[in-house]
């Protein structure tokens, strides 16, 4: 499997020079970065653009209608650059002169990322079109070990003690209104101009629960107590209650073992150049068991 993802993304990258949208010469640069898509800025004589390889990924859930849907919702939401052409596992969008945020720069600009999540929160769910997609973590969590298991992976045996876990986690959840959510909350997701920030990358863009993407903010960018008040002080404009915070400290959780069981899927099915995915799974299953432990001594078993 990881060969044939191989041989084909070098075939896109052929259609990716073919497509007639380039006016004149191109120049192709490889952008760094990318976890699972072979990304790459072109410049032609109408300017720059970024060119994104990658096709249906059905063990993430992922369908690229579905992002090219989602993309353009977001740039009309004015959250992301344009997308001039998506199809055959190509997509092309507009390139930004933006600095990629690291996980130091979330946590400074916690405010300004929190907003922007709020927009796509408010702005996209009615620019959305076709069949909506569900991205529910706790059914993604099941999805996911039942992949492991069905293909022997190393820590399969693992999945049951998680699946009673993701059983707790989700029963702590509130009922929030239907929102449409970004839920790849990756520092490298974010990219500020100078002027503003831009919100990018909508594989898993779908209707969710807010919770999700706020508390993927502190699990993904190792955010301090004082830092999550800020988060749900923020978005919800009222100190939080303490059923507010079980939950979002059990999405917390659940968000961390999502990001390490992605990286254990992603070792059986992806080979993208320069990516450990078994040592990505690793760093998460790490943060996992670090925010499992600290909510179970919070709220206990």
């Amino acid at each position: 499997m990881q060969a044939a993802e191989k041989a084909d993304g070098g075939a896109a990258e052929a259609r990716m020079r073919a497509l007639p949208l380039w006016k004149g010469p191109i120049t192709v640069t490889p952008l760094k970065g990318g976890v699972s898509n072979a990304s790459f800025k072109v410049t032609d004589s109408t300017g720059s653009y970024v060119a994104r390889l990658g096709g249906d990924y059905p063990f993430h859930q992922v369908s690229r209608e579905r992002e090219a849907i989602a993309s353009r919702a977001a740039f009309e939401a004015g959250l992301s650059p344009e997308l001039v052409h998506a199809g055959d596992g190509l997509m092309v969008l507009r390139f930004v002169e933006a600095r990629t945020y690291a996980e130091a720069d979330v946590r400074a600009n916690a405010g300004a990322c929190v907003d922007i999540l709020k927009r796509c929160h408010a702005e996209m769910g009615r620019r959305i079109t076709g069949q909506g997609a569900v991205f529910w973590v706790f059914q993604i969590l099941r999805d996911y070990a039942a992949t492991l298991q069905r293909h022997g992976h190393r820590l399969a045996g693992e999945a049951p003690r998680w699946a009673k876990i993701v059983d707790r986690l989700e029963a702590a959840q509130l009922p929030l209104p239907i929102v449409f959510g970004h839920h790849d909350i990756l520092p490298g997701n974010f990219m500020d101009d100078g002027k503003r920030l831009w919100l990018i990358d909508w594989e898993y863009g779908a209707f969710g629960t807010a919770m999700f993407d706020l508390s993927s903010i502190s699990a993904n960018n190792s955010f301090d107590a004082a830092g999550e008040t800020l988060i749900l002080e923020r978005y919800f404009g009222r100190e939080p209650t303490e059923a507010m915070w079980r939950a979002f400290h059990a999405m917390k959780a659940a968000s961390a073992l999502r990001e390490a069981v992605w990286g254990m899927i992603s070792e059986l099915f992806l080979a993208a150049p320069g990516v450990d995915y078994a040592a990505y799974a690793k760093e998460y299953l790490g943060r996992f068991d670090k925010v499992h432990a600290d909510y179970l001594e919070r709220y206990g078993a």
